[in-house]
């Protein structure tokens, strides 16, 4: 057996240390990366502004089952991840478990940020997007990917199931329709 020395105690004494620091940087590091969240009762129009610039981004990526990235997304994992992006805020992970979170609303009173679901391809499959504003919503279509869409076009239309809001209201009223014309029938 080898006798113990002074220099094989200390390092016995520095490793624990060292790795106790490394992780408790990295702990701090990641804390910093983590966005603040932005949900406090922001302005209509603000939330919609920041909406449209993160559909933006995600624009035209395709739909993937089980996706949450641009290289493949499917609806209940564009949610997820733009209220996650834009509001720091984290949503369960499926459809289903979706439809349950916040408060349901009235189509009437759909507001920038609230979710609208519909059944589509009969009453088993659910689908999700974030309502815009003037009818419109961001989405993951199975047929085209991410995309924007009206609430008024007949597929959607007819399909429209129920919408939940999960953001605070700040007290602003939404904006006037761009296009009246545009928003009448849904």
């Amino acid at each position: 057996m080898r006798p113990r020395t002074r220099l094989s105690r200390t390092l016995r004494a520095a490793v624990p240390l060292a790795l106790a620091a490394t992780v408790a940087a990295g702990c701090a590091t990641s804390a910093k990366l983590r966005p603040e969240p932005r949900a406090d009762a922001l302005p209509e129009a603000e939330v919609e502004t920041l909406l449209r610039t993160e559909a933006r981004s995600w624009m035209g990526a395709p739909h993937v089952w089980g996706g949450v990235t641009r290289e493949g997304v499917d609806c209940s994992g564009l949610t997820l991840r733009m209220y996650a992006d834009v509001f720091g805020l984290r949503l369960p992970r499926t459809t289903a478990e979706q439809v349950r979170a916040g408060t349901a609303i009235g189509k009437e009173n759909l507001r920038p940020g609230d979710l609208v679901f519909f059944h589509t391809e009969g009453k088993r499959t659910r689908h999700v997007g974030i309502y815009l504003c003037c009818g419109e919503f961001v989405h993951a279509s199975s047929s085209g990917g991410v995309m924007i869409s009206r609430l008024d076009e007949p597929y959607w239309r007819a399909a429209y199931w129920t919408a939940r809001r999960l953001l605070p209201s700040s007290g602003a009223e939404t904006p006037a329709p761009r296009d009246a014309s545009k928003t009448r029938g849904w």
